[in-house]
Parts: C-alpha cells; structure tokens; sequence
C-alpha cells in the first residue's frame, strides 16, 4: 500500500459539544424510577429473607426480577454499580472509551484475556452487558428456538419480545456510513432488502437499537422501572462469594440451595436466605455464572476437590461446551469525516457470516505546528471506520477454569478459536464477502486518491492481495481474530441444566442467562437474552400459580 498522507478536517464541534453537554447534564440529573428501591450492598442487614434472589443485574437478570416482583418479594445483586451516572456508559460516543476504561474491581467493563490471546469484556453494571454493548437488537433466528433445548412457551415468547421492545428499542436513522454499508451488502448480492425489521431474515436490514435518536442508552436497567416498587430491592456494589446450601426434601436431589453469601465494598458479609418454595437465580452471565457454580461447589467431583472445594454436586460440564464467536474485518481511515455508528444495518448471508460495519470519531494525536498559523484550541478531527464478519455459531467449544478461590479474580477461559474446520471456512467467506464489501461501488467515495489510484488508507491488517487462496484468507483469520462480545455457553441445557433451567442434581437453583445457550441467537444475542429473562419470569409466575391452586 502506497503511504500517503491525510489532510485532517477541522469540524465545528464547539457548537455541538456545548449542546452534548447540556443533554448529558439533563440526562444524569434525572434519577430512573428504580433508584427508588436500589440500596448500596453495605445497607443490607445482616441476614434476610426472600422468594427469588437474583444473582446478576445484567441483560437477563433486570427483566427477570422486575417480572417476578409482580407477585412476590425479590432481591436483585449487581457487583457493580448504576449506569446513569455515567456518562460514557449513557451515550454511544462512549462506547470504545467505556471498554478501555478498565481497573480490577470497579470499572463498568471488567476486561478478560483469553488463554489464546484475545482482549474480551464482562458488564460489571446495573444493566449487565447491555448497559456497554453496542446497542444492536435483533430477534433470534427460527432455528435457535429448536435447537436451544430450553422449554419454550411461543406465546409467552413473543409477548415477552413486545415487552421488551416497547420499552427500549427504537428504529435508527441512518447516516453516511451505515447507509453506504447497507448500499453496498446489496450491491453484492446480500439479497433481499428487508428494511427496518426485528427479526431475523435473509439478506440486508435494518435492525433496532437501544440507543435513542439522541444517541441516549437504554439498557436492561431501565426495565426495572417496570417493577413492583413493594416487592424488589437492588442491591448494587453487591459480590456473591457462595450459594448456601441444605438438606432438599425432594427424593431426586440430596441438596438444595437456600440462599446465598454477600460480601459489600467494605467487606462485611450478608446473608440473603430463601422464603418456602422460593429459588436463587443465577443470571451472572457466560462468565460469571458457571464461576460461581464452581465455587459453590458444583462441578466435575475431582476438580473441586484438587481446589479444596466442598463438593455440593457433581456436575462435569460446568464450565464447559464455552464459546465465542469469532470477529474479523478491517478498518480504514476515511477521507471524509464521518458520524459516530455502532451497529445499525446487518448483512445475513446463507454462507455462515454476518456482515456488520462501525464509525468512530477520534481527535487527531499530532496536530501540524507551524509558526505561520495562529494555534487553535479547537481539536481536529479523522474518523476510523470498520467492516466486520461475524462467524454463527460457532462449532469450536472452549472451557473455563478457576484461577482462585476468589470470586472477584477473572477464571481462566478459553475458546478455541476455529479448531473446528468448519468456522473456519465459514470465515473465510465472511472475510470474502468484506473483499467484495471493498470493491464495490458504494465504498469507492472511502479511498484515497494517491499517484497509485484510489486505495484504502488501513488501520491494521488489510486483506490478503489473493482473496482466492483459502490457505492465505484461512491465516489471515487466524490472525486478527478477535472477540465482537457474543460468548455463551458453559450451564448448558441437557448438561448442567434442564430445559427449564433448573440446574441438575440441586434443587431451588437456576440459571437464566446467555450461559445456558450452545449456539448464538442471530445476528446478537441482546435481544434473545433480554426476552429470555421475562420469559423465564412469566413461566415461573405461572408455574406456582398453578401449584397454588392445584
């Protein structure tokens, strides 16, 4: 590529900068209906009781607990805090800076490395996930519900998607370069067109966001406005160190949980205990909730007890069957300044990816001094803009391990990226059809004019020069394969729990969460998980109202 250089543009931000601040200010002012009834982990008392405890205020727990609060006494415990106050968490333009913005214990995105090498993140925020995601929703695909294994009620299902929907999602505008994108997926022949939609089609579309017109989040925590004020308490800042269990009463199982340890920000322990025929409730994530599976002691019998562990049951797949899908793509520098965009438009293929595209905003590092030009206080401005291809599924499985008996230390995980041959070459078509992404017409207004012709200006890895050679595409995945945060699995249905997620071998304990999935939902997986938390609310309702009245 022949190196060129880039005359970056001055943009009148001043303007704009002033009116961002101002809604910013007018947004964290204003304190969600659920603050009402959210208390710092240091206020709980010592011990008390519940019907539900929910372990993880993310994606699946917030819907969750504010659809059994209808009818009974819940409490919710979130390790981190709330997102409101947050400014970076609240606006799309905060997306990169919230998921660089790490520490160990306190930071919104709680950063992890996989054994292979490759920077990942875990909500550690009222909201999960979906309060430092990239706002994308998309229903699952048809063939997600059949092969998930979990015990779906369709009616509930789809009531439980309107729920969500009619409280978070919104339709976006499209701007210059999610337009050019969608543009260009037709002009390859990701075919049909299917517009703005929600659900998951074939071809090109428009899908929702939870991001508003203003570029507002709307996240999992806002469902807890949704709540019954009497019957919920969230507690924030809030580390489950344990599951409590006793003696079940049932002749399938010899334990059951009862409750669980809570350690706050100063170190004190709580103990939230169970109601009669109440559940505790893991909804901590891919990550978090086989960990805490593990250190309560379920798990395979021999490897808890080379950790000193006390085993509660022996359940050899906790921790296993892990995966993550595999993103890569490339990204250039753009000759014209673009707007921020997170996802908004997906390309659906029948050749095993997805293709979705990005823009970012970034002040210059180096601006040009010259004692001929009066120096400016206004910054200048380049955009980055980034073509992707997500790999379904995927097939390869990984694990995870325990690094400490300590629950607030990251476990060891590993993914296996493409070791089944199959995600491998579904990449490889992916990164062909980013090729062809390059080549058309929609993207041509992206390059560069140098003596050479039009080129991209890359950032990082560009595509190999024979796109033909699957031995050249096949290592060019291998070696910018990174995460696009979609990893599930490890509480699998069939090996750790049942399809209706109770977890095998225990009694009064379940897992609602991403971590019972063995395959993505779609395009992303924050509409499925959300609808996935009132739907599991609204069938446990149903279930004890049955068996009161029976």
């Amino acid at each position: 590529m022949a190196s060129m250089s880039i005359a970056p543009k001055c943009f009148p931000f001043i303007i704009i900068n002033m009116m961002l601040v101002s809604l910013i200010s007018s947004t964290l002012s204003q304190s969600p209906t659920y603050m009402a009834f959210v208390v710092n982990a240091t206020a709980l008392p010592p011990e008390d009781s519940f019907d539900y405890i929910i372990v993880g205020g993310g994606t699946a727990g917030c819907p969750l607990a504010a659809t059994l609060s209808v009818n009974h006494r819940v409490l919710l415990l979130e390790r981190g805090g709330v997102p409101h106050i947050n400014p970076s968490i609240m606006r799309q333009e905060g997306f990169i800076p919230t998921l660089r913005q790490v520490d160990s214990f306190h930071s919104a995105a709680q950063a992890f490395t996989s054994e292979e090498g490759v920077p990942n993140a875990r909500g550690r925020i009222l909201g999960g996930s979906s309060a430092i995601n990239a706002g994308f929703y998309s229903r699952a695909d048809d063939e997600f519900y059949d092969r998930s294994g979990i015990n779906w009620d369709p009616v509930l299902l789809e009531r439980s998607y309107q729920w969500i929907e009619k409280a978070i999602v919104f339709e976006p505008q499209l701007q210059s370069w999610q337009t050019s994108l969608r543009d260009g997926l037709l002009e390859i022949g990701v075919q049909p067109y299917n517009g703005f939609t929600l659900k998951h089609s074939l071809g090109t579309k428009i899908g929702g966001s939870t991001f508003n017109s203003s570029g507002h989040r709307h996240s999992a925590a806002d469902l807890l406005n949704l709540a019954r004020e009497t019957n919920i308490k969230i507690a924030v800042y809030a580390s489950v160190e344990r599951i409590i269990f006793g003696a079940s009463d049932s002749p399938e199982s010899k334990q059951s949980a009862i409750g669980v340890v809570i350690r706050d920000s100063a170190g004190h322990f709580h103990h939230a205990l169970l109601r009669e025929k109440g559940e505790v409730i893991l909804s901590a994530g891919a990550i978090g909730s086989p960990h805490l599976l593990l250190l309560s002691g379920i798990g395979p019998r021999s490897y808890l007890s080379s950790w000193g562990i006390p085993v509660v049951n022996n359940s050899p797949f906790v921790g296993e069957f892990l995966y993550d899908n595999p993103r890569n793509g490339v990204s250039f520098v753009s000759p014209k300044l673009l707007e921020h965009s997170l996802i908004q438009v997906v390309g659906i293929t029948d050749s095993g990816a997805y293709l979705e595209a990005s823009s970012n905003v970034l002040p210059y590092p180096s601006p040009v001094h010259s004692i001929f030009m009066r120096s400016s206080s206004s910054p200048l401005y380049f955009s980055v803009a980034s073509i992707m291809e997500k790999t379904i599924g995927p097939l390869s499985a990984g694990s995870l391990r325990l690094a400490s008996t300590e629950i607030r230390v990251n476990p060891n995980v590993r993914f296996n990226y493409f070791n089944n041959p199959v995600d491998l070459q579904r990449c490889v078509n992916g990164t062909r059809n980013v090729g062809a992404l390059l080549r058309s017409q929609a993207m041509s207004s992206y390059r560069f004019l140098g003596w050479s012709g039009a080129e991209f200006r890359f950032v990082g890895l560009p595509l190999p020069t024979n796109e033909t050679s699957d031995e050249e595409m096949s290592a060019f995945c291998r070696q910018t394969v990174s995460t696009i945060w979609h990893y599930h699995g490890g509480c699998v249905v069939g090996r750790v729990v049942d399809p209706n997620l109770k977890v095998i071998g225990v009694d009064s304990l379940r897992v609602i969460d991403g971590s019972v999935f063995s395959i993505s939902p779609g395009t992303n997986p924050q509409a499925t998980v959300l609808m996935l938390g009132r739907h599991m609310g609204l069938k446990i309702l149903i279930e004890r109202m049955q068996k009161t009245s029976s």
